[in-house]
């Protein structure tokens, strides 16, 4: 029997995404800024790629043309309000930071700051950057990764189900579900 299916418009339907708190500036001449962002996403593993969307009215865009980098700063279920907050307030006028008692943190190969309250974070430097129409996705490459220790399990390896990480989907917040699987569990020999 088939699957009725309904024919919508081409639109950006994909998801759920990961929702990001990218974070922007040097800390001095350009203050250190987050936005959310829910156009986020891994391109390539070696080397390490990631994609953001981003609109050229926010000012998180004027601070990566100027300092090409930005962070990607993973934050948890719990930070559902801040990542809310932080994707309508510009940080034109406001320090995110401070408002949302946030703690900016250097990172360590780029001038763009880390979210030390996030249990994961990406340092990128941009690569690659394309105009799409409504944003300018830019590509990063991940030059180093910061992870909260208690994430590291007794072999070394990063266990993201202690992180509770947030995600997105058509305008709405979501917690992750459990876990039904592992990448190659479907053939894995017994």
């Amino acid at each position: 029997m088939a699957i009725e299916k309904t024919i919508w418009p081409g639109s950006t339907q994909l998801g759920p995404s990961p929702v990001v708190l990218v974070g922007t500036g040097d800390g001095k001449r350009h203050p250190w800024d987050i936005m959310t962002a829910a156009w986020a996403g891994t391109l390539c593993s070696d080397p390490p790629m990631i994609s953001i969307g981003v609109r050229p009215s926010r000012f998180t865009y004027h601070q990566i043309e100027t300092l090409k980098c930005f962070t990607v700063n993973m934050p948890t279920v719990d930070q559902v309000e801040t990542v809310d907050y932080c994707g309508v307030i510009s940080g034109k006028d406001t320090d995110k930071f401070s408002t949302r008692h946030l703690t900016p943190i250097a990172a360590s190969k780029i001038t763009a700051p880390i979210v030390e309250e996030c249990p994961l974070a990406l340092e990128c430097e941009v690569k690659h950057r394309l105009e799409l129409g409504t944003h300018v996705v830019y590509i990063g490459q991940v030059v180093a990764v910061q992870v909260t220790s208690t994430l590291i399990d007794e072999k070394g390896k990063l266990d993201l189900k202690k992180a509770n990480l947030l995600a997105y989907a058509h305008g709405h917040y979501y917690s992750l579900g459990e876990e039904l699987g592992y990448y190659g569990y479907s053939v894995r020999k017994k």
